[in-house]
C-alpha cells in the first residue's frame, strides 16, 4: 500500500503534492509514535527510502523530524519531567556516546543483522506487554542498588548504538527500560523518552549522519511540521485517555515494528 501511494504521488510533476503527502505521512506516523513512545520510523523511514532518498540521508532526515516529535511531546508533557531530571541526565550522558558510535559506524554495519536483532526484541516486548496486564499502568519510584544502576546505564549505551545506526524502535526500548527499571507508568516514561531520545539523541545522530550526505531542505520542512504537530496531538491524546490507551498502542506498535524489521532482515539476506 505504501509503495502504491508513493508510486502514485511520484506520477505528479508538482512537488506540492509530494510535500502534502510527506506532511500527512509524518503527522500520522508521529501521532501514533507519541502515544506509544516510539516507532515513527515504522512508516516514515521506509517512505523516505521509497521516495528515492539514499538510506543514510533518509535516516538523517527522519532523525531531524523526530527531534520535532520530541519537542512537540515534551511541550505537552513538560510538567512530568521535573521529578526525573536526574534520570534524564543519565540517559543523555551514557546514551549519547552510543548514538555517536552507532552513527559513526553505520556505513560499516550490516543492516540486516541489526534489523533482525531489533525486530526480535520488539516482538518480544509486544508479547511481554500484552501478557503483563499491569505493566506501566501505575507509577512508582524504585530505588536501585549499584548493580542495577550499572545494568541500566549499560543498556542505555547499547540502545544508543542502535539509535545511531538504524533508529526504528529504539524509543520503545528506552520506554520499556524506564518502566521496568524505575517502576514508571507509560505516560511518565514516554515523557522522559521524548525529552532525551526524541530531542537530544536524534539531533546528535542527525548531525553525524548528515556528514555522509546533505539532506533535502524542502523535504525536511514538511517532515518537521508534521512531526511536531503529530507529536503534540499524540501526547495530548495519551494524557487525555491515560495509560490504558498508551499501553495498547505501545503493544501494537512494538508488534508492527518487529514484524517490519524482520521482513527487512529476511529480504536483505535473500
Amino acid at each position: 500500500m505504501l509503495h502504491l501511494l508513493t508510486t502514485l504521488v511520484n506520477s505528479f510533476d508538482y512537488s506540492f503534492y509530494k510535500s502534502i503527502y510527506i506532511f500527512f505521512l509524518s503527522f500520522f506516523s508521529n501521532t501514533f509514535s507519541a502515544i506509544s513512545g516510539g516507532g515513527a520510523g515504522l512508516i516514515q523511514l521506509p517512505a523516505l527510502i521509497l521516495f528515492g532518498v539514499p538510506y543514510y540521508q533518509a535516516l538523517a532526515s527522519h532523525k531531524l523530524a523526530t527531534v520535532a516529535l520530541g519537542l512537540g511531546g515534551s511541550l505537552r508533557n513538560y510538567k512530568s519531567l521535573k521529578n526525573d531530571i536526574f534520570i534524564a541526565w543519565q540517559v543523555l550522558i551514557f546514551g549519547l556516546p552510543g548514538v555517536i558510535f552507532g552513527a559513526s559506524f553505520v556505513e560499516f554495519i550490516s543492516e540486516q543483522y541489526l534489523y533482525l536483532l531489533l525486530g526480535l526484541i520488539s516482538i518480544f516486548l509486544a508479547f511481554y506487554s500484552f501478557f503483563r496486564s499491569d505493566l506501566g499502568l501505575s507509577s512508582g519510584s524504585n530505588k536501585l542498588n549499584l548493580i542495577y544502576k550499572i545494568r541500566f546505564l549499560f543498556f542505555i549505551f547499547l540502545i544508543g548504538i542502535l539509535n545511531g545506526s538504524i533508529s526504528s524502535g529504539t524509543g520503545l526500548l528506552v520506554t520499556i527500560l524506564l518502566i521496568k527499571t524505575y517502576g514508571m507508568d507509560f505516560l511518565r516514561a514516554i515523557s522522559l523518552t521524548f525529552f532525551t531520545v526524541g530531542i537530544f539523541w536524534n539531533f546528535t545522530g542527525a548531525v553525524f549522519l548528515s556528514k555522509i550526505g546533505p539532506v533535502n531542505s524542502n523535504l525536511i520542512i514538511f517532515l518537521i511540521v508534521g512531526s511536531f504537530t503529530g507529536g503534540y496531538l499524540g501526547a495530548h491524546l495519551s494524557k487525555l485517555k491515560g495509560n490504558t490507551l498508551v499501553k495498547k498502542t505501545f503493544t501494537l506498535v512494538c508488534l508492527l515494528v518487529g514484524i517490519t524489521l524482520l521482513m527487512k532482515s529476511i529480504v536483505g539476506f535473500l
